[in-house]
């Protein structure tokens, strides 16, 4: 079978040179960028960040499968792609070591902004020693918006820092926080009494209608002058306007950031010249996690050229 993979050769820590390797007689091939020029000779698309529109499925006569090498399936069609009997799956992030990934990235940038990452190496430049001070983990309190996989990882993570750890979920709240050891959890209305008490909120949460623009100015206003904002989850759930604005007028102290409103993002957006510490999408590129999700992709190729049903498909 044809395998298409919607990003640069050597994305995503060597991803598809590993899925060759594992699928040795299916023709596996990069498009070079986050693009998709035509579906016609194609059965099965990795799209990675590439969107996938009923538009783009109208050549797609050999399609059978959508295999996302993540979770996140925010920009494909699924129903589009239900009415040409396509499959579409992803891999959830607590079964691939991607939970776990991601949520040692997010403790990275928590204690990179507390820590004052970015003066440092100015700092260590002009031979000032003992300088920035720096904020500690332990007493603050960290709010999780989102309790999934990823939000669980992070929530056992953190715990044995000494934090406060908060949350956001919308069922089984006891039962969730008597399994994390929160000291306190809410539902997604509850979400402005989070933001008000956080010193640092990270969001863990999917993509949706909504939560599309989620922090808003009104959320970003909510939070405490000094709190941090760490997004792990995509970046059309943060306002990027709303944020540069609190980033520029000291309403948050800080943010980091491993996903953004466009990506790539432009270098050159005057956002970065605030108090960012950003990375490239790679809170899941680890090989732990990569180990885990090629098996994932190549048992559910397996399966399509068996005539069988993938497994974590998504129904419309």
């Amino acid at each position: 079978m044809k395998v298409l993979f919607a990003a640069p050769e050597k994305a995503w820590g060597g991803f598809l040179g590993m899925l060759r390797s594992e699928l040795p007689d299916h023709d596996s091939e990069a498009t070079g960028g986050f693009h998709v020029e035509s579906l016609a000779e194609t059965d099965v698309l990795i799209p990675t960040m590439c969107p996938v529109t009923a538009a783009m499925l109208a050549d797609s006569s050999r399609l059978r499968l959508i295999q996302q090498c993540g979770a996140g399936l925010e920009g494909v069609d699924i129903k589009a792609a239900a009415q040409k009997n396509i499959w579409v799956a992803n891999v959830p992030t607590d079964i691939s070591g991607n939970a776990d990934s991601v949520a040692e990235i997010g403790i990275y940038l928590m204690i990179g902004l507390a820590r004052k990452q970015r003066q440092m190496v100015p700092n260590l430049a002009a031979g000032k020693m003992g300088e920035p001070q720096g904020m500690s983990l332990k007493g603050r309190t960290v709010g999780i918006v989102g309790l999934g996989g990823i939000g669980r990882a992070l929530a056992s993570r953190l715990a044995p820092f000494g934090v406060r750890l908060a949350g956001i979920k919308r069922s089984g709240l006891r039962q969730t926080k008597q399994e994390l050891g929160l000291q306190w959890v809410g539902y997604p209305a509850d979400l402005p009494d989070l933001l008000a008490q956080s010193d640092f909120v990270v969001l863990t949460l999917p993509l949706g209608t909504g939560s599309r623009n989620l922090i808003d100015e009104a959320a970003l206003a909510a939070m405490q002058p000094g709190a941090f904002l760490i997004n792990l989850s995509r970046g059309g759930i943060v306002s990027r306007k709303a944020l540069e604005v609190a980033l520029r007028e000291g309403i948050i102290a800080g943010a980091g950031l491993d996903v953004f409103w466009e990506e790539p993002p432009d270098p050159a957006d005057p956002i970065f010249a605030h108090n960012i510490m950003a990375t490239p999408h790679i809170g899941g590129v680890t090989d732990l996690s990569i180990q885990g999700i090629v098996r994932v992709v190549a048992e559910n190729i397996r399966r399509v050229a068996r005539n069988e049903k993938p497994l974590y498909t998504k129904d419309t």
